[in-house]
């Protein structure tokens, strides 16, 4: 049985990750703001609480340490603090515990879930995940960009190594986003939601036979320096804010992952990382 990591074939020394929404992409905020939060309120009927429970969504996804979280994930934490605070969620422990320990989690495996164990939860997580894959489709292209210095960003690390697109979002919606753009000119694989977490498709990658050393992940989330640190290999940061001036330096990176060094600079943009996002 093939595999999304099967599209990759390894021609370069070098592996560069990149993350789309929030990254590449300047796509979080109005996801999250007018189809991820929205559609929650509409499919657990909480409109007694929208404005508390939408700004909660908010910053669980997008303003504290995690952003960026798998939207299931996501939902999980909120809808967990929503039964404590506001109203009965029913099933959400079921929800958080399979969003916690499960391998895969997407659209796909959800469904699996609710067909196994017959838990309403998971019906409902289904149909409000697709509720937002519906609703981001419906955003006009024309506020879907890409930050600014993302395509020649992509083409000088194109040049020197395999580039992945490895991010948690809606396979489709990447795919058409990047496509619009001509962005995905200097992509070797896409890898999203369907293929595991962002760790789980690193470890597979490195698979390739990359040296640990010798790989990248680019990303804006703390998601994405975990799933680095988890496989030993090396982050750079797009900085919350500051996505222009990121993409501009990014060659700085690349040119130190070539002569074998990064792991200081890593250590001193990972600090960067930090302190721009608490602040």
């Amino acid at each position: 049985m093939s595999t999304p990591f099967d599209n990759l074939k390894k021609n370069k020394e070098y592996l560069i990750c990149v993350d789309s929404d929030g990254c590449a992409m300047d796509t979080m905020d109005i996801k999250h703001i007018r189809c991820f939060g929205p559609c929650m309120v509409d499919e657990w009927s909480l409109g007694a609480w929208k404005d508390e429970i939408l700004k909660r969504w908010n910053d669980i996804n997008l303003y504290t340490m995690t952003r960026g979280i798998n939207r299931f994930k996501g939902l999980a934490m909120a809808l967990n603090e929503i039964d404590k605070k506001y109203t009965k969620i029913d099933g959400v422990l079921d929800l958080v515990n399979w969003a916690d320990n499960a391998n895969e989690l997407s659209n796909r495996s959800v469904e699996e879930e609710y067909n196994k164990t017959g838990i309403e939860v998971f019906k409902k997580a289904l149909s409000w995940s697709k509720a937002v894959n519906e609703s981001i489709n419906a955003l006009p292209q024309s506020e879907k960009l890409p930050f600014v210095g993302v395509k020649e960003g992509l083409k000088a690390a194109h040049s020197v190594a395999n580039v992945a697109i490895v991010s948690s979002a809606n396979k489709d919606a990447v795919e058409e986003e990047w496509k619009f753009y001509n962005l995905l000119d200097d992509v070797d694989v896409l890898l999203c939601q369907d293929a595991g977490s962002k760790a789980h498709c690193i470890s597979e990658l490195l698979k390739k036979g990359y040296d640990k050393d010798k790989v990248l992940m680019i990303g804006d989330a703390p998601g994405d320096r975990d799933a680095a640190k988890k496989n030993g290999v090396y982050y750079y940061p797009i900085l919350v804010k500051h996505e222009k001036e990121s993409w501009a330096n990014a060659h700085i990176a690349f040119e130190k992952l070539i002569n074998g060094e990064y792991a200081e600079y890593g250590i001193k943009k990972e600090q960067e990382f930090l302190d721009n996002l608490k602040g």
